[in-house]
């Protein structure tokens, strides 16, 4: 095209790249590549302490999808070739960005990050020629910033080309009804409320609706709220009560609980309300959608459930754990007296002694397992610190590796660049941690063994762990794993994953699992409280 040939010959002109600036960048190559999968990490490690750059990604695959896009991408930085191609795919990588809703100041502190690591190298590596790369990759950064921040201007561009195809006088209508709602405080609710015409397209969007989104208002009035809003999940019963509602075919629903797709692609619970009412006066909105929010609501009651029933069990448990021990070790001390009984008398015949030692080892498993009830019912306060995280998952991997061996299991980690300091209780965690590992690993081994990664990552305001195994899954994925005394193995006592679920709890966290045939995955989300 040779509009946009023009236009990148302009942008390479004003920055003085030439022909110079791209053999210098080709020849600097090979100092720099080694240093690319360290520069990705640090970058993406970064990211994750701002909110608003890091609510953009969907997931850790993601992730890593990212760190080896820009891996190729500054491979291409330096060696090229600088041509229309070229043009064309940093104009496509910029238009991703707008596409996710990336703020545009990202990208510059991203280039920053990028130029002053290359510096870094140019200088440890170059010596005397190190000026003459620094400046080539100063160009060549800023013909990378001009040609990304053209995709935002066209994206805006697009957006004002649309608003103007809208028919003027309806356009005025609008926006004098629109003023009036606000008036009456439309924009100040902490509640969503869209308001969709008599074919479910969305006329109204307020300020909340945005904020949960991530969806400008721009963006959305115009479009299909059910292909626009609800997950694909529910759109077939969901999406077609809000259709037949918004044409008149049905009656309003006092309420309904629901879910809202967000700009990143993650899940909101969402209760509505319904409210079907055209007006003469206002023939555009005839059903507004008055939803709020309740996703950590939700969550905190399922939270609020699970620790009633944790504490619940947890008073039989010390109940019975007192009532079982004392005959236990009454039982303990009459065997070892009968046992010297028998060898005084000479009744130390094979099958008397294989009894004796049998009783002895089930009183003990016995033993054991009252001390775990104990464990369980009364656990001991958290003694908090400030802890490295990393360490902690090293140390576990290490002691998790020597009961992995045996079972064919590889214990993998996947821990970032830089650390994650939190407040905990290291014992404790670590105890979670290594109990995830070894559940993992016993099941692995029942089907042959296989592969177990731990993996530990950070968020603006969380560290996040994952244990994931690629073993055969859990037979439900709803089964109540977390509950005292539920257990798939034949031999456990189901007091493992509660009594991880009680430290984590109690490190005002969360615990969650997903699980299916070849990966099943538990998630530990722990608070990082900022200073300042």
């Amino acid at each position: 095209m040779p509009g946009r040939e023009s236009l990148f010959e302009e942008i390479k002109r004003y920055v003085r790249f030439d022909e110079d600036d791209a053999r210098c960048l080709a020849a600097f190559r090979a100092h720099a590549e080694p240093h690319f999968p360290r520069i990705a990490a640090e970058f993406y490690d970064r990211i994750r302490e701002h909110e608003d750059a890091h609510r953009v990604f969907t997931g850790e695959e993601q992730v890593e999808r990212l760190k080896r896009s820009l891996v190729r991408w500054m491979a291409r930085l330096l060696t090229g070739p600088h041509d229309e191609a070229y043009f064309e795919e940093t104009a496509k990588i910029g238009r991703i960005h707008v596409r996710v809703g990336l703020p545009q100041r990202y990208m510059f502190t991203a280039m920053a990050l990028i130029r002053l690591a290359l510096d870094e190298i140019a200088q440890g590596a170059l010596g005397a020629r190190a000026a003459e790369v620094r400046a080539a990759v100063n160009k060549v950064l800023d013909l990378e910033l001009a040609i990304m921040l053209e995709t935002y201007r066209d994206a805006f561009l697009a957006r004002a080309q649309r608003a103007e195809r809208l028919d003027r006088e309806e356009v005025g209508r609008t926006l004098a009804r629109t003023e009036h709602r606000y008036k009456n405080a439309v924009e100040l609710a902490r509640i969503l409320i869209v308001g969709l015409d008599a074919h479910a397209i969305v006329r109204l969007f307020n300020r909340e609706a945005e904020r949960i989104t991530g969806l400008g208002r721009e963006e959305v009035v115009g479009m299909p709220f059910v292909e626009t809003l609800l997950p694909e999940e529910v759109r077939g019963d969901h999406g077609a009560l809000v259709k037949d509602i918004a044409a008149g075919r049905r009656a309003g629903a006092d309420l309904l609980e629901s879910s809202l797709r967000t700009r990143a692609g993650k899940i909101r619970d969402v209760r509505w309300q319904l409210a079907y009412a055209p007006s003469e006066v206002d023939d555009g909105v005839v059903l507004f959608a008055i939803g709020q929010d309740t996703t950590d609501e939700n969550a905190l009651a399922a939270r609020v459930r699970q620790s009633e029933k944790l504490a619940a069990v947890g008073t039989l448990a010390a109940g019975l754990a007192h009532e079982i021990r004392n005959p236990l070790n009454g039982a303990q001390l009459h065997l070892t007296f009968l046992e010297r009984g028998l060898a005084r008398a000479g009744m130390a015949d094979p099958d008397t002694q294989d009894a004796i030692r049998v009783v002895h080892d089930e009183i003990r498993r016995l033993s054991a397992l009252v001390s775990e009830f104990l464990d369980f019912a009364r656990p001991k306060p958290l003694v908090l610190t400030q802890a490295s995280l990393l360490p902690l998952c090293e140390r576990a991997a290490r002691l998790a590796r020597s009961d992995g061996a045996g079972a064919h299991v590889e214990v993998e980690l996947d821990l970032p660049s830089a650390d994650i300091v939190l407040d905990l209780d290291p014992a404790k965690i670590g105890q979670v941690l290594l109990n995830l590992l070894r559940n993992a690993i016993e099941a692995l081994e029942a089907a042959g063994g296989g592969a177990v990664i731990l993996r530990a990552r950070r968020r603006p305001r969380h560290a996040v762990i994952e244990v994931e195994d690629n073993g055969p899954g859990l037979a439900s994925p709803d089964a109540p794993i977390f509950d005292p005394f539920f257990s798939t193995k034949p031999n456990g006592t189901g007091l493992g994953l509660a009594i991880a679920h009680r430290i984590v709890t109690d490190h005002e966290g969360a615990i969650e699992f997903e699980s299916r045939p070849g990966r099943t995955l538990f998630r530990v989300t722990l608070p990082i409280r900022l200073s300042g």
